[in-house]
């Protein structure tokens, strides 16, 4: 039996929870988070806590069986306490600015990068350097950060990528057309 799977999931003060079937919803005072759990794995809700099983010792089951309730107590934990990480900026003249929802980006470029947050995601700047992301959905708080740090420099990087690429194309036209004009 899965250590973490055979936990039950204790449900706080002010959070309900809802199973049909293989549809878990999860309502707490910051929110409302839906999951669907893969089929062998069954789910049910006793005595204010909600617990995970498996059906048999099979490789899937068995797989499934830790993730789906650690999946389950992230939804619970989300809407009750929220989820949230700290992104610093590191860089002379590196800084971050909150222009409404949106933040905004010196990053020594030749014009600011403007970072719009996905639904459910409030990102806060405190002082220059420190971004906040925070949210009920752990799988977007953490990939957030991520997509911050690929938006930036996938920007900076595709920049110099197609300059260097114009630059190799033209000096490749000078050496076709220097040979056929010799």
């Amino acid at each position: 039996m899965s250590r973490i799977g055979k936990l039950p999931i204790p449900l706080p003060q002010g959070v309900t929870a809802e199973v049909a079937g293989q549809d878990v919803k999860v309502k707490g005072p910051k929110g409302e988070l839906q999951l669907t759990i893969s089929e062998p794995i069954k789910v049910s809700l006793e005595d204010n806590s909600i617990l995970v099983s498996r059906p048999d010792d099979e490789a899937k089951s068995k797989s499934l069986h830790g993730l789906s309730r650690t999946l389950i107590a992230n939804n619970v934990q989300g809407v009750s306490e929220g989820f949230s990480k700290s992104l610093e900026i590191v860089g002379t003249g590196y800084r971050a600015a909150s222009k409404g929802s949106t933040v905004e980006l010196a990053l020594g470029l030749s014009h600011p990068v403007v970072v719009t947050p996905p639904d459910g995601i409030t990102l806060t700047v405190e002082g220059n350097n420190k971004i906040v992301v925070s949210g009920i959905s752990k799988q977007a708080v953490v990939r957030s950060p991520q997509t911050f740090a690929s938006f930036v420099s996938l920007s900076h990087t595709r920049a110099r990528e197609s300059a260097t690429r114009v630059s190799e194309s033209v000096a490749r036209l000078e050496r076709l057309v220097s040979k056929n004009g010799s």
